[in-house]
C-alpha cells in the first residue's frame, strides 16, 4: 500500500509518523464486568444494558432498575466511565457509549467497564475511537461465536488498537471537535422532535375543528367515506415482480414501512407487463393496506397527489374521493379516531383484512373543501419544514462520520 509523505502504514490504515498504536490494555486502569444481579421494572437506580447504548451516548428510555444496595455500590458508574457491549448478534458486539453522569446508574453483566488511566488517555477520545469503523473491524477479527451468540471479552478487548497522537492535549481536541459536531446534531434531533410535537398538536386541533383557521366557521359534516367516493381495488405484482422494469408501483406492505400520510418515493418498479395487470393511479387517490398482521395497524393509508403514471398491486384498497382534498385525507385518515375504527372492522387473527365495504362505513367528519385545502397546507409547510431539518441532520452525521475517519487517523490534524 503505497502511503502519502509524512505518514506510515499500520493495522488500522495511514497514520502520521509522529502517531503509535498502542493496545487499549497499555492505556487503561481496569476493564470490568457488570451485574448480572436480576432488574426490575421499578427501583431507586437505573441498570444500564446493550439497548441503553446508542450512538455514542447513554440512551434513558427503556430503563429497568435495582434496589440491591451492594450491586450499587460495587457496580455504580462515574462520568467519563466507557462502556462497552461485550455479547449478543455479531453485529451488535462492540456497541460503545460514554456515561457522562447525568444521573446515577449502575451496568449489566452483558457490558465492559472500561477504566482509562487519566495520564495516557481521554476517555472521550477512546469513545469515538472504539465507533469508528477501524475499531469495527478489529471487533470482526477477534469475535467469538457460539451457539448463535457472539462474545468479546476483556481480554480481547484490551488487544483493541488505538491510534495514538503525540500528546494527551491533541487526543482532547479531536474529541472537542467531534463533541461539537455531536451537539450540533443533537440540537438538530431536539429541534426535529420538538417540530413533531407542534405538527402532532396542530392536526389534533385543526383536523377534528377543536381550532379554526380564521376565516373559517361553516359546520362540518358527517358522513361515511363511501359517500365521498368509490373503492377500487389494487391488482397483481408479486414480491418477484417488483423490480420488473420501470414504472412506479405501491405494494401494500410499503405503505406500512415506507409511506406515511403520503406517497412521496417509490420503491417498487415494474414492467409493462407487469403493469398491464396492475390498478393504474389517478392523482388524489387514497391507498389503504388491505391485509396487516394487526388490527391496530389495518388499514393504514397514504395519499397519491402526483400527476404521474403509477400503479398499485394487490391487497392495496383505493379510495378515489370526489370534492374532497387528499392531501387533507391523507392526515385524517390516520389519525387516531379513524383509526380505531379501522381496528374494529379488522377481519382475522393471524392475517388481518379489511376490504372497501369495510373502509366504506368508516364515519368521517369533514369541513367544506376548501377549508381541507387550508388545514392541509398548513401541514404540508410543517412537514416539509421537518423534511428539510432531517436532511439536515443526515448531512450533519455524515459529515461527522468523516471527521472521525480524519481526526482519529491524523488525516487532518487541529492546531
Amino acid at each position: 500500500m503505497e502511503v502519502k509523505r509524512g505518514f506510515k502504514p499500520t493495522e488500522i490504515g495511514p497514520l502520521p509518523e509522529a502517531w503509535s498504536i498502542a493496545p487499549l490494555g497499555t492505556m487503561v486502569s481496569s476493564v470490568e464486568y457488570g451485574s448480572s444481579a436480576k432488574s426490575r421494572a421499578t427501583g431507586k437506580v437505573p441498570v444500564l444494558r446493550m439497548g441503553n447504548l446508542q450512538g455514542g451516548k447513554i440512551d434513558w428510555s427503556d430503563l429497568v432498575y435495582t434496589d440491591n444496595a451492594d450491586e450499587i455500590r460495587k457496580y455504580s458508574l462515574h462520568a467519563g466511565d466507557v462502556l462497552f457491549n461485550r455479547t449478543n448478534t455479531i453485529d451488535l458486539v462492540g456497541k460503545t457509549s460514554i456515561y457522562q453522569g447525568d444521573r446515577p446508574a449502575v451496568f449489566a453483566g452483558y457490558l465492559i467497564r472500561i477504566n482509562v488511566n487519566p495520564s495516557l488517555l481521554d476517555s472521550r477520545f477512546l469513545n469515538y475511537v472504539l465507533n469508528a469503523e477501524f475499531s469495527k473491524h478489529h471487533s470482526a477479527k477477534v469475535l467469538s461465536v457460539a451457539v448463535g451468540q457472539a462474545n468479546i471479552n476483556g481480554q480481547k478487548l484490551k488487544t483493541y488498537p488505538i491510534p495514538c497522537p503525540p500528546t494527551k492535549a491533541e487526543q482532547e481536541s479531536i474529541a472537542d471537535a467531534l463533541s461539537d459536531a455531536d451537539a450540533l446534531i443533537e440540537s438538530l434531533e431536539q429541534l426535529i422532535a420538538k417540530k413533531r410535537e407542534i405538527k402532532q398538536a396542530a392536526m389534533q386541533d385543526l383536523l377534528t375543528g377543536k381550532r379554526r383557521l380564521p376565516g373559517w366557521t361553516g359546520e362540518w359534516e358527517s358522513k361515511t367515506l363511501g359517500k365521498i367516493g368509490a373503492f377500487f381495488k389494487g391488482r397483481g405484482v408479486a414480491k418477484n415482480q417488483s423490480q420488473s422494469g420501470d414504472l412506479p408501483c405501491v405494494r401494500y406492505g410499503e405503505l406500512y414501512t415506507r409511506h406515511n400520510d403520503f406517497i412521496k418515493d417509490f420503491y417498487s418498479w415494474i414492467s409493462p407487463t407487469v403493469a398491464s395487470t396492475a390498478t393504474r393511479l389517478r392523482p388524489g387517490d387514497i391507498l389503504f393496506a388491505g391485509s396487516g398482521e394487526t388490527k391496530e395497524e389495518i388499514g393504514k393509508c397514504a395519499a397519491f397527489v402526483d400527476d404521474e403514471v403509477a400503479y398499485a398491486g394487490g391487497d392495496i384498497v383505493i379510495l378515489r374521493p370526489e370534492n374532497a382534498d387528499s392531501r387533507f385525507l391523507g392526515y385524517y385518515l390516520n389519525t387516531e379516531p379513524i383509526r380505531q375504527q379501522k381496528a374494529s372492522k379488522g377481519q382475522g387473527d393471524a392475517v388481518v383484512h379489511i376490504g372497501g365495504s369495510a373502509l366504506a362505513d368508516i364515519a368521517v367528519t369533514l369541513p367544506q373543501p376548501s377549508e381541507q385545502s387550508a388545514i392541509a397546507r398548513i401541514l404540508n409547510h410543517m412537514d416539509a419544514d421537518i423534511t428539510e431539518l432531517n436532511t439536515k441532520l443526515a448531512k450533519s452525521r455524515q459529515i461527522k462520520l468523516g471527521m472521525m475517519q480524519q481526526l482519529l487517523t491524523g488525516g487532518i490534524r487541529l492546531i
